[in-house]
């Protein structure tokens, strides 16, 4: 049976106890089938499942026929058809076709009686769909499929959110997944149900008054539609599109917003579906639908409706453009006139919504209105529609009325600069944004250079696109970057901005930089130097930044220049040289320039698409032709000798972190050379690693020979696929040596295996496996443990290219790759893993193992044995015989990585000798083998049938329980995750039963508690949350057998901390609607006519505070003018001249005071919890070491410890004693506050009972005696009390 039916099913059997009748009634009737299943010796399979539901909901049926069939949540019905759905996917198609009459007759009659009951109708929705999926088209026109289809249409405008989405999503489902052919049979009659809804909806209208039902229900009908429509769209015949499409039209006409919104959203997707039928194209309504939608604009207030009426606008002009593009230009300042004004809405998103809608009209530009207007640009007219669209934008980049908008407007001018690339003359001319634009931009430059410009970042956006398009030459000649020392003498505003801008692609020939930047930057090191000797070294740095940002560009030149022969002259090579031998700083950028140089020409040249791809947008806008390009590149053949001898000196120069970048351009530039440079450049470096490898057999070797050989090896590495094969195998013999093999350095051997790797992996040498094999066997004693990646990675290689007669080389292998596993670099295990898995593969092949050929092999067991995956996993199993437990372990963990990768290959039998034969070694006392012998369970508990499983239960829990109490290794924990698993699988009843012990049993209990208190935590969090949010997903380690065996879903789902602390909070923030105000300056005057885009400001309007205002709250020295902050004694002071104001108030609030009525009558105050929780909060206050306690304190910060200001501290100067004499000072003065404060509340009680002896005689000089006696003691009691308040915090921090 299939796993994730197994899965699905596997959830349901838990709730036979369950108290919720609709979770109960599935369970007990799968139960019920199950042990129908067991009786009669069935297989578990989906079609067994499948017939005897449709027995058991025909006997259903039958026996409900005199009454109305019954669908609560503890009935049968429902149960069915809930089981029935999770069944019938996994059902093979042919069987749901031949079952096709039975299914129908059963369900289809049950529509009707199912719509007031949504659970299970969307039940019979699910079933549905997958009966659909599955027929042919001949059987898709059965009478009462049709009219099941029709009942399931308009179940897509149910009033239920849940049954609604379950309709669409069934329809969508079924229209995108036809039978074989073009279009669903279906599909029509989707589309003419949408027709006659969307006719009904326009038809009805919607009511304007809210509160009213009719309002409610039309306008959700509406919606509904629309939410149905948009999936549905892709899949409906293009013959219907023409009607939708003027229905669509109307709704905006309605009233309603939301309406509206989407009506235009999905009129912006329809008209950019590809229509494959030209006779039904909607490309021809295309004027009559922008009439339409030009006809009703929406208000400017209302910032939905406007959003999706600029969206289907733009959408609708550009597929104008691609159906008839002289027309559509005709149209384009129409449109353009129509959404312009909305750029002055408040809102930011209607802003952002009109800028998009414009850059899709600046993509409908053609040659004809691009050169009309350069030629009304020479004529000084501006009647043409792009004259007229460039003078509307760069007017409004001075208009009050558009400063909000002035980053929108800083995107249009984008937009219109990178449209209009046009080159009237061809290839050399000016484009037409340099003929059209050029004005907007240095106004655009120079509003960035004032001050009081709000949005310098999207006016360097900008610029940077005229950077591109226009290029340094065109752009530096009427921007000037006014950094030269006679510049700012002049006064002249610099432009270092510009700079940045230069490292993208442009169409600036390379000339420009070596004529223009060169001597700049050679002035830049002059002024550089100048103020390193003069003792300025922020100046220096300031020169030194300018010099790189300038170098940081030379790749934007080097995109597919036309003049690369004229400006790589040997003068500029020698420059770049130098600076890669002496400039580290600059280094990078002139590698990478080198590299681009090479790679852009070859890519034009061969056209590619693939290679041209790999370009940026900007080198493939405006390229050059693959003539030049090819030039270029046969130009660059001739400089390959040279600058190969420039990148090899540098490579072995430069560190290992920077070698990286070297090797690329190397790559780059050894790609187009000559075969006969090639074979220089191999004769020299196999000469000097000939020489450093014997400089290394001596006896004085240094690390440096070491360093250049490996440094040798890297190069013969970077240069290997372009050998010929006579050097390739030259190369391959020299590195199977032992003097590099087995090299005493590192790097070497590793370096040594990968040029192996390479040169095998080529395919330029005869490779003969056994006789390399054996070589690579001699060497085993010297290898180092950094090479055995490398080695394994050979291996591999090897293994591949073994003859199917001459598999007995493979035993040989398999220890050193089993033990390989157990590596401590992760590279070098995955790499072992890999190896088992190719060999194992190689095996499943098929060939003849030789066993007389194979090492140690008995004689009793020579002869022929047949390749495959069960004969591998046989010799694999021969290291579980290994003598130490290292060994064990890693024969286990291999056998557990074949188990996963050839399950499906490996035969039932062979699984169970597998799995009982490591069963055994979880009794075994080495931890290593126990661990590894765990992950092979959970593995196989994950892995393999239930049905081969269960048998062994009665051994699994046992074993597995004796290791649940272990905390070493983290068993108890794996153990756990492992039970999980199995309760997954085979329910809490078979795996609690096998276990025998009492304290067995309880680890089991726990595990069910943690199971459903972590579910009950789910739920709960499910309760609270006001949304149904999709779970998150959970991180994967990469690799899918590492997932399975370290990072299972049990350890997640089911653990105590599986529940997320806290979840953010959903409360909404303020909507920023990008409000602008103008900027008040004291003093200059504003202008309000010219330049208003410099006076606007987007930030908060609030008043900022002044520097220094803060210091004006504070006192001030008179001698010294230095701030005084007060101290704790001030603080006190303070306190002591106000302590009877405030015993008068604590005499009428606290627990021990008294007020008096009207009638002068004495009422004593109620000793409450209130009153008590009040006056310990005072006396908090009053004792805590910071007395300001009247500001806000902070959420995030917890309250300190009590005494935490007398917890011993170690400092230089400080110590206890230093720490007691503080606590001392604090005592002294809030004892002198407390007594004054508690002798004038005893004067105060004293005199009350005198005024009181007087009215009640004797008895009140006893009660006044009684009061005074625990007035006095109330004293010492707070005395005592505050010196151990004190003290004790700081005994206890001891």
């Amino acid at each position: 049976m299939a796993d994730s039916l197994e899965e699905t099913l596997a959830k349901i059997r838990p709730h036979t106890s369950s108290n919720l009748p609709h979770q109960k009634a599935p369970a007990t009737l799968l139960i019920a089938l199950e042990s129908t299943f067991a009786e009669q010796n069935t297989q578990r399979t989906p079609t067994a499942y499948f017939a005897a539901l449709l027995t058991t909901l025909d006997s259903t049926l039958q026996a409900a026929r005199s009454s109305t069939p019954d669908f609560g949540d503890g009935d049968v019905l429902p149960a069915e058809l809930y089981i029935l759905a999770l069944v019938i996917p996994h059902v093979p198609h042919p069987v749901i076709r031949s079952h096709l009459s039975t299914i129908l007759s059963l369900t289809a009659p049950l529509f009707p009686a199912l719509v007031p009951h949504a659970p299970p109708l969307r039940s019979q929705l699910s079933l549905y769909e997958a009966v659909l999926r599955a027929l042919d088209r001949s059987q898709l026109e059965t009478h009462g499929l049709r009219q099941a289809f029709e009942s399931i249409l308009h179940l897509c405008l149910d009033p239920r959110p849940k049954v609604r989405k379950r309709a669409a999503e069934l329809v969508k489902d079924v229209l995108a997944h036809p039978p074989p052919s073009l279009r669903h049979p279906y599909a029509d009659r989707v589309a003419e149900w949408v027709q006659a809804a969307l006719a009904e909806v326009t038809s009805g209208g919607l009511p304007k008054f809210k509160g009213k039902k009719a309002e409610s229900e039309g306008s959700e009908t509406a919606i509904h539609l629309l939410a149905f429509l948009r999936p549905v769209l892709p899949c409906l015949p293009s013959s219907s599109l023409p009607a939708i499409t003027s229905s669509l039209l109307t709704l905006p006409r309605l009233g309603n917003p939301y309406v509206s919104q989407s009506a235009y959203s999905i009129l912006a997707d329809l008209l950019l579906i590809p229509v494959e039928d030209p006779v039904h194209n909607i490309q021809d309504r295309l004027p009559e639908i922008l009439d339409a939608i030009l006809a009703s604009p929406p208000l400017r207030t209302d910032s939905s409706v406007t959003s999706a009426w600029a969206g289907v606008l733009g959408h609708g002009m550009i597929a104008y453009h691609e159906a008839d593009a002289e027309a559509a230009s005709k149209k384009l300042w129409e449109v353009w006139h129509a959404v312009w004004p909305f750029m002055e809405s408040t809102d930011a998103s209607v802003r952002k919504a009109v800028a998009q809608s414009l850059d899709s009209l600046t993509q409908c530009f053609t040659p004809s209105i691009t050169a009309s207007a350069i030629k009304e640009k020479q004529s000084n007219e501006g009647k043409s529609t792009l004259r007229k669209v460039i003078a509307q934008t760069t007017k409004a980049l001075d208009s009050l009325a558009f400063a909000r908008s002035t980053p929108e407007i800083l995107l249009v001018v984008s937009s219109l600069l990178s449209h209009l690339r046009f080159r009237q003359d061809g290839q050399g001319s000016p484009t037409a944004a340099e003929e059209l634009l050029l004005l907007s931009v240095k106004k655009i430059a120079d509003l960035r250079l004032q001050k009081g410009f709000e949005y310098k970042e999207s006016a360097d956006a900008t610029l940077s696109v005229a950077m591109g398009v226009l290029g340094p030459e065109v752009l530096l000649r009427e921007l000037p970057l006014n950094l030269d020392v006679a510049d700012r003498q002049a006064g002249r505003e610099p432009r270092a901005f510009l700079l940045p801008m230069l490292s993208q692609p442009h169409p600036s020939p390379l000339s420009h930089f070596v004529s223009y930047f060169v001597p700049f930057t050679e002035r830049m090191f002059d002024l550089q130097a100048k103020a390193e000797a003069e003792g300025r070294p922020s100046e220096a740095k300031v020169w030194s930044v300018l010099v790189d940002q300038v170098w940081s560009g030379l790749h934007g030149y080097c995109y597919g220049t036309p003049d690369l022969k004229e400006a790589l002259t040997p003068q500029f090579s020698q420059l770049l040289s130098q600076l890669l031998y002496s400039q580290p700083n600059l280094r990078p950028a002139v590698l990478k320039a080198l590299r681009l140089m090479v790679e852009s020409n070859v890519a034009i040249a061969s056209g590619d698409g693939e290679r041209l791809a790999k370009l940026p947008e900007g080198a493939r806008a405006d390229p050059i032709s693959q003539e030049a390009a090819s030039a270029n590149v046969a130009f660059l053949r001739t400089q390959c000798e040279s600058w190969l001898a420039v990148l090899f000196n540098v490579f072995t120069s430069v560190g290992r972190d920077g070698q990286g970048m070297v090797g690329d351009v190397i790559r780059a530039w050894a790609s187009i050379a000559d075969e006969k440079e090639i074979n220089k450049a191999y004769h020299k470096l196999v000469n000097l690693l000939n020489q450093n490898v014997v400089k290394a057999q001596a006896t004085s070797a240094t690390k440096e020979s070491e360093s250049v050989t490996g440094m040798t090896l890297d190069l013969l590495i970077l240069m290997s696929p372009y050998f010929s094969s006579s050097d390739a195998t030259n190369l391959f013999n020299l590195c199977l040596a032992s003097d590099i093999l087995e090299s005493r350095d590192n790097a070497v051997q590793k370096r040594g295996y990968k040029v192996l790797s390479k040169v095998v992996e080529s395919g330029k040498v005869n490779v003969d496996a056994e006789d390399i094999l054996q070589r690579l066997d001699k060497v085993t004693d010297g290898l180092t443990a950094a090479a055995k990646k490398d080695r394994f990675l050979l291996l591999t290689l090897l293994v591949a290219r073994i003859p199917p007669t001459s598999l007995h080389l493979v035993p040989s292998i398999i220890p050193e790759a089993v033990l390989g596993t157990k590596e401590p670099s992760e590279k070098a295990r995955n790499a072992a893993f890999d190896l088992i898995v190719t060999m194992g593969k190689k095996m499943a092949e098929g060939g003849v193992v030789k066993r007389n050929l194979v090492d140690g092999m008995d004689e009793d067991s020579a002869g022929e044995a047949k390749a495959s995956i069960e004969e591998y996993m046989t010799m694999i199993a021969g290291g579980l015989a290994g003598a130490t437990p290292h060994m064990i372990s890693a024969t286990i963990t291999a056998i557990s990585r074949l188990v996963f990768e050839f399950k499906d290959d490996i035969s039932p039998q062979m699984h169970v000798e597998i799995f009982t034969t490591l069963l055994v070694f979880l009794t075994s006392a080495n931890r290593e083998i126990v661990k590894s012998t765990l992950g092979y369970v959970k593995l196989a508990i994950h892995t393999m049938p239930v049905e081969l499983l269960r048998p062994h239960l009665k051994e699994i829990v046992p074993a597995l329980l004796k290791w649940s109490h272990d905390h070493k290794n983290h068993f108890k924990a794996k153990v756990r995750h492992i039970f999980e698993r199995l309760l997954r699988r085979f329910g809490w009843e078979d795996v609690y039963s096998c276990a025998t012990e009492d304290s067995a049993r309880k680890v089991l209990l726990n595990i069910k508690k943690r199971k459903d208190r972590a579910k009950r935590k789910r739920a709960r969090a499910a309760e609270n949350d006001e949304e149904d949010e999709e779970p998150t997903a959970k991180p994967a380690a990469g690799d899918a057998f590492e997932d399975v065996l370290y990072g299972s879903e049990s350890e997640l789902d089911d653990s105590d901390d599986e529940m997320p602390s806290g979840r953010q909070d959903r409360a909404g923030k303020r909507k920023d609607n990008g409000g602008a105000r103008l900027r008040v300056d004291d003093d200059e005057p504003m202008d309000l006519l010219a330049g208003a885009a410099s006076r606007i400001t987007s930030a908060n309007g609030k008043k900022r505070r002044k520097p220094g205002e803060d210091a004006a709250r504070f006192k001030t020295d008179e001698d010294t003018g230095k701030m005084v902050i007060g101290d704790e004694q001030d603080e006190d002071e303070n306190m002591e001249e106000d302590v009877a104001g405030r015993a008068y108030r604590e005499s009428l609030t606290s627990a021990d005071g008294f007020t008096r009525g009207p009638n002068g009558r004495v009422k004593f105050n109620k000793d409450t919890k209130k009153r008590r929780r009040e006056n310990e909060d005072g006396e908090d206050v009053e004792m805590a070491d910071a007395e300001a306690s009247s500001g806000r304190k902070s959420k995030r910060k917890s309250d300190p410890k009590l005494g935490h200001e007398f917890k011993a501290k170690v400092c230089r100067r400080g110590s206890v004693i230093t720490s007691i004499a503080k606590a001392s000072g604090r005592i002294y003065r809030r004892l002198v506050v407390m007594l004054k404060r508690e002798a004038l509340i005893h004067t105060r009680i004293s005199h009350f009972h005198k005024q009181r002896r007087r009215k009640v005689g004797k008895r009140g000089l006893v009660l006044r005696e009684k009061d005074e006696f625990f007035g006095t003691h109330h004293v010492f009691f707070c005395i005592f009390s505050t010196i151990f308040s004190c003290f004790y915090p700081f005994l206890r921090g001891l």
